[in-house]
């Protein structure tokens, strides 16, 4: 059968001949000037994946929340971890930048990627490579778009110090403003009377709060799909349908990555991601600012934001690191009709648009890559790397699209029901929102000085 690979090979060796350009090979993965492998998954702490809420303490959890609203806690102030984790966003956002990107708190200054929802992150493994029964080797779990935070705790802390996010320039400054802040006290009771005067451990306890708020809150199984695996809903037609041909292995095969179990009765057995890593060949948003640069690439797991992790000592024989570039982290599916954007560079605005790209990548290549047909967000030494073996992405062009009209509207009438907020009562979804909190404990006033005699 032919492959988008077999499609590109003559193409792409055309385009280096036209450029005068040497490529030694399409399918192998060369390059001199790839980021080295200086980071292993070998010894970096572990997390288990958590389905459900842990039972956690509701003064941390609180903590955690507070700490994750708080707009003093950037440089300079006003931006919050929740202006690009919006409970009406599908926890995601782009803190009002009008861009598929977030701006920082910086006007003008905008992050790299479009920001991953932080609802489920409890499901997240740690960074860790699994070898296939037929001998292939996937990255899976970490957080982040490439995986280089090990925990939820330590993903929740990248923000404050990335100087496009909330632009901290060390955790010293974020620990002050916590002291400073009016829920000081309750961080000194979760975590102990002199906790805030330790700048490191400090520092930790505020990823470990705010993780500690995401796993227990934003992680409700509330969406009607939830609703129907629990017996308490049905599916309209459209939806079932939708239902249908995301399981089906031989057309759209969601399911073969984005994996469900509806018939378990267990909302938690469908996690919506296997949490692995594909290189997809997403088109290039030309209206992400880092962009504007015509050579710069956003490689994934090969950087910029990360080096290319160590193989394990089991990995094939004669495969390198760089066979990992232009890889990123499967998103789960669960708020995913919520979101303003998708994709790691949030090219696509419409969820119907990315389920119109899984159906015709192979066949419409001039729809999404333009007149040359070609991939144009990956470097041509990487395209080996490109997601041909699994359903849709291993049809034959000549067959045309997998999916219809009427099929891609389907599916998304199905992924519209993996929005939280569904009441069985009335057949209604409203946006979810986060806890209310109590008002923070003033500080105790020091006693009077005694009056005179």
């Amino acid at each position: 059968m032919m492959s988008i690979r077999k499609l590109l090979l003559p193409l792409a060796a055309r385009h280096c001949v036209a450029l005068g350009l040497v490529c030694l090979s399409v399918v192998a993965c060369g390059g001199g000037d790839a980021p080295s492998a200086t980071e292993s998954a070998q010894g970096l702490p572990t997390e288990t994946a958590q389905a459900t809420s842990p039972t956690l303490n509701p003064a941390l959890v609180q903590l955690g929340q507070r700490l994750f609203v708080d707009r003093n806690l950037s440089e300079p102030a006003g931006t919050a971890c929740v202006a690009c984790h919006q409970p009406a966003r599908g926890f995601s956002g782009n803190n009002g930048s009008g861009l598929e990107v977030a701006q920082g708190s910086i006007t003008g200054v905008f992050g790299l990627r479009n920001p991953m929802s932080n609802a489920y992150q409890g499901l997240v493994p740690s960074f860790h490579f699994v070898v296939e029964d037929d001998g292939k080797l996937e990255a899976v779990g970490g957080h982040f778009w490439d995986g280089r935070a090990a925990t939820l705790a330590e993903q929740a802390l990248g923000p404050f110090l990335n100087p496009a996010e909330m632009n901290n320039p060390n955790a010293e400054s974020v620990v002050r403003k916590v002291a400073a802040s009016n829920y000081a006290n309750q961080f000194r009771a979760v975590f102990g009377a002199d906790s805030l005067n330790q700048t490191a451990t400090a520092f930790q306890h505020i990823g470990e709060a705010i993780a500690a708020f995401q796993l227990a809150a934003l992680q409700p199984y509330s969406s009607k799909y939830d609703a129907f695996v629990r017996g308490q809903a049905r599916l309209s037609d459209a939806e079932a349908r939708g239902l249908a041909l995301f399981q089906d292995p031989n057309r759209a095969n969601c399911a073969g990555c984005h994996t469900m179990n509806p018939s378990s009765g267990k909302p938690e057995d469908s996690p919506f991601s296997d949490f692995s890593y594909y290189a997809n060949a997403i088109p290039r948003n030309t209206r992400t600012p880092a962009n504007a640069n015509p050579n710069f690439y956003d490689l994934g797991l090969c950087g910029p934001d990360r080096s290319a992790p160590a193989l394990p000592t089991d990995a094939p024989a004669g495969l390198s690191p760089e066979s990992l570039c232009g890889k990123f982290r499967m998103p789960s599916l669960r708020n995913v009709a919520e979101r303003p954007a998708y994709m790691h560079n949030g090219f696509f605005r419409s969820l119907r648009d990315v389920v119109r790209f899984y159906a015709t990548r192979n066949s419409n290549l001039r729809d999404w890559y333009g007149p040359t047909a070609l991939p144009n967000d990956l470097p041509v030494r990487y395209w080996g790397n490109i997601e041909i073996s699994k359903p849709p992405f291993n049809r034959n062009p000549a067959d045309g699209p997998v999916l219809n009209n009427a099929e891609i509207n389907d599916i998304v009438a199905f992924l519209r029901t993996l929005s939280d907020g569904y009441d069985p009562a009335t057949g209604i979804t409203t946006p979810p929102t986060f806890p209310a909190l109590p008002a923070p404990t003033p500080p105790a006033r020091p006693n009077p000085p005694p009056l005179p005699n």
